[in-house]
C-alpha cells in the first residue's frame, strides 16, 4: 500500500540535532520511508518565530537543509513542483518530497515574499502555528489546548494572502488556525484546502481538532484532513498514541464527511511520547488494523494516498 503523508517536522530536527536523512533515530528517514512504501512525504519548514530575532532567516536555514537532503539523495528522492512530478518520481523509483511551511507568517507581511516562497518550491502553507501573525490567529496559544479563537480570524492581509495562494496554485492548510479563521478561509476561497494534521473534536475535545461542521466544510470543498498521530489529539489525557484511537477518529470523520475527506498527517518528528505507529516504517500496521475493522482495500487506498493525490491534482499547477 502506497503512503502519502501531509506533515512531518523532520527537517527541523536534522538542522538542529544533526544526523543523516538516509538513516537516523528520528521518525522519518529514507530507509523508513521505503520500508513504509511511501509515495510522498510533505516536509514542513517549521519556524518557531518567537524563538528567533529574525525568524525569516531561520526559515532560509531550514530551506537550505531541505535542499541539501534532496541533493545528497537525488537518486532516491525528488521534489514535487507540479502534480505530474509525483508519477514521474514514482516511475523512476524515487520517493517524492513536497515542501511546505508551518507558520505562514514568515513573509514580512508582503505578498512578494509569498511569491518568492512559491518560486523556491513551497506548495503548501499552514497559515499559523501557535502564535498570532500578520495573517490570522491560532486556536492553541501557549499550550492551551482548549482555547477556541472565535472572534478574530484572517486579517485584511490574510485575506489577500489566501487569494494569492489560490492564484499561484498553493494548498491552504488550516491546521492550527482559529475557528473564525477557518470559516474565513472557507468563505473566501473556491478551491480545495486541507487540515494537514488535525483530528475530530467530537472524539477528542481539544482546540487543534475540527468540529463536525468543519469536517463537512472541508469535505464539501473536496479537501482532506490528515489524521494526526499525536496522543493528545487522539484521546484526552492519553499517554500512548494507539491505533484503535486513530481508527475511532477515522470512523467518525468518515461518518460525518465521507471516506474521500480522510488522509494521513502524522506530525512525525513534531510529536513525542509512546506511539504504536512509531515511525514511517510502521504504516503497514495501520493498514492491517483498518482491514480488520472492516474497511475495504479501496477505502484504505483513499485514506493512505488517493485522496491526497486528488487534491494535489486539482490545486497544483
Amino acid at each position: 500500500m502506497l503512503v502519502a503523508d501531509l506533515h512531518c517536522d523532520t527537517i527541523a530536527r536534522l538542522l538542529y540535532e544533526g544526523g543523516s536523512f538516509k538513516e537516523n533515530d528520528f521518525m522519518v528517514d529514507l530507509t523508513k520511508l521505503k520500508k513504509g512504501h511511501y509515495l510522498l512525504q510533505n516536509m514542513a519548514l517549521f519556524t518557531y518565530r518567537k524563538g528567533h530575532k529574525v525568524p525569516e532567516k531561520e526559515t532560509m536555514r531550514l530551506l537550505d537543509k531541505y535542499y541539501e537532503v534532496l541533493e545528497k539523495h537525488k537518486d532516491e528522492l525528488a521534489p514535487v513542483l507540479c502534480f505530474d512530478d509525483i508519477k514521474k518520481n514514482h516511475d523512476e523509483g524515487k520517493v517524492s518530497l513536497m515542501l511546505t511551511l508551518e507558520d505562514g507568517g514568515v513573509v514580512f507581511d508582503d505578498l512578494a515574499m509569498l511569491r518568492n516562497y512559491y518560486r523556491l518550491g513551497v506548495r503548501m502553507i499552514a497559515l499559523t502555528w501557535n502564535f498570532e501573525n500578520g495573517i490570522a490567529y491560532p486556536n492553541v496559544i501557549d499550550n492551551d489546548l482548549y482555547h477556541l479563537e472565535k472572534e478574530r480570524g484572517l486579517t485584511e492581509f490574510g485575506l489577500a494572502y489566501i487569494k494569492e495562494m489560490e492564484r499561484l496554485g498553493m494548498i491552504i492548510d488550516v491546521s492550527h488556525l482559529g475557528d473564525k479563521g477557518f470559516w474565513d478561509v472557507y468563505h473566501h476561497t473556491t478551491r480545495p484546502f486541507v487540515a494537514s494534521h488535525s483530528n475530530a473534536r467530537k472524539i477528542c475535545k481539544v482546540a487543534r481538532n475540527l468540529d463536525d461542521d468543519m469536517i463537512r466544510a472541508i469535505s464539501q470543498r473536496r479537501g482532506v484532513i490528515g489524521i494526526n498521530y499525536c496522543s493528545a489529539f487522539l484521546k484526552e489525557d492519553a499517554k500512548v498514541s494507539r491505533i484503535k484511537d486513530m481508527i475511532r477518529h477515522i470512523k467518525h470523520i468518515k461518518e460525518v464527511g465521507g471516506i474521500d475527506v480522510i488522509a494521513l498527517g502524522s506530525d512525525f518528528d513534531g510529536i513525542d511520547g509512546d506511539l504504536e505507529i512509531k515511525d514511517a516504517s510502521y504504516l503497514p500496521k495501520l493498514e492491517k488494523a483498518l482491514l480488520e475493522e472492516g474497511f475495504s482495500y479501496e477505502d484504505i487506498e483513499k485514506i493512505f494516498y488517493q485522496n491526497v493525490l486528488r487534491v494535489y491534482r486539482e490545486v497544483l499547477k
